[in-house]
């Protein structure tokens, strides 16, 4: 017999776009869970990386225009820079229609348990982590990091296997932040988007991606049960096991 009662962890990926603002000062070594916040120093030294090089260009953020000065402005100053939660710092697709703040007390207390944002600058983080504004993709290459899936893979995977030693791992990640974890010591689930035609999906799988989020953490029962109860008029799921 599945048991019901079994905690999941959930892994996501953060949005390109985000809130503006926030408040307080971003202290990279900050955070609820003690395995996230044993990142701290490795946060710090990307965000010196990035200053040393104005906050990035062109080729490095993947943005040009208005959107390229945001990036440079936030990414200059980000040690001290004021913080919003991530739940609210991240603002694309995913997150849109994952929809957090709209869930009941009981489905956004086990949120805050659950989820942990797989970055570029963070490493992994909660969502109920203070997170300042920023711009960097897992896949950019940064001095003298080199790539960042590389660097980050030994700190994050030991973040994330040590959190979700005793829980179901849910892995909604893109193939970018993947690169950064190497499953080990954990049981659970990568996840894939496929649509009904039989192409892998792209940028139209990240809503789906979010509503698959939120069935998971309002589902009554097993984390994998939910996965088998999940349906979409569009996509259908690749489920591979850890």
């Amino acid at each position: 017999m599945v048991k019901k009662n079994v905690s999941v962890s959930l892994l996501l990926p953060p949005s390109e776009g985000k809130a503006e603002g926030g408040r307080g000062r971003w202290d990279p070594g900050a955070g609820r869970q003690a395995t996230f916040r044993a990142l701290g120093d490795r946060r710090a030294q990307v965000a010196r990386a990035l200053a040393a090089v104005g906050g990035g260009d062109e080729k490095l953020l993947g943005v040009g225009g208005a959107h390229l000065a945001r990036a440079q402005s936030a990414n200059t100053s980000l040690l001290g820079a004021p913080t919003l939660p991530a739940a609210r710092r991240y603002t694309g697709v995913v997150w849109d229609h994952l929809d957090l703040a709209s869930l009941d007390a009981a489905a956004r207390t086990r949120a805050t348990s659950s989820i942990a944002v797989v970055s570029g600058l963070l490493g992994v983080v909660g969502v109920d982590d203070q997170v300042p504004d920023y711009r960097l993709k897992m896949g950019a290459s940064l001095a003298p990091m080199g790539k960042l899936s590389t660097w980050w893979r030994p700190a994050v995977s030991e973040a994330i296997n040590t959190w979700a030693r005793r829980r179901v791992v849910i892995d909604l990640l893109p193939q970018e932040h993947r690169a950064a974890w190497v499953p080990e010591g954990v049981q659970g689930v990568s996840v894939s988007f496929v649509e009904r035609s039989g192409k892998v999906a792209g940028h139209d799988a990240k809503a789906a991606k979010g509503r698959l989020a939120r069935h998971v953490l309002t589902f009554d029962g097993h984390p994998l049960d939910a996965l088998a109860a999940w349906s979409d008029e569009r996509f259908d799921l690749a489920v591979v096991p850890l």
